[in-house]
């Protein structure tokens, strides 16, 4: 569960990142879940896309692949959706937290 301060600084760096997911009118099936789930393990931030001949709302969307997923929306902005989910072997991203509350961005 991220916080609100984590979720802003998460904002902040998804905004440089290109989108890696797109979800077109086929909906959400295997295909899209394992390719979010290797792109989530190999950057722990990813930026998905809904098409516009999609049937599924971008809520939708970011909602159940972020249960299927085990990981956490940070934001739902138009017909883009950001998740994030930490990878405990390698972590690539520090998040603000007690002992850092200033990350540096990479």
């Amino acid at each position: 569960m991220l916080t609100s301060k984590q979720r802003s600084y998460l904002r902040g760096v998804a905004n440089t990142e290109t989108v890696t997911l797109q979800i077109g009118k086929g909906g959400i099936d295997q295909t899209v879940i394992q390719s979010a789930r290797e792109a989530l393990s190999a950057r722990e931030l990813i930026k998905g896309r809904v098409l516009q001949n999609s049937l599924e709302t971008p809520d939708d969307c970011a909602n159940a692949l972020a249960e299927t997923l085990k990981a956490d929306v940070v934001c739902v902005t138009g017909s883009t959706f950001v998740l994030f989910k930490r990878n405990p072997q390698h972590p690539k991203i520090d998040i603000p937290t007690k002992k850092n509350p200033k990350p540096s961005k990479k």
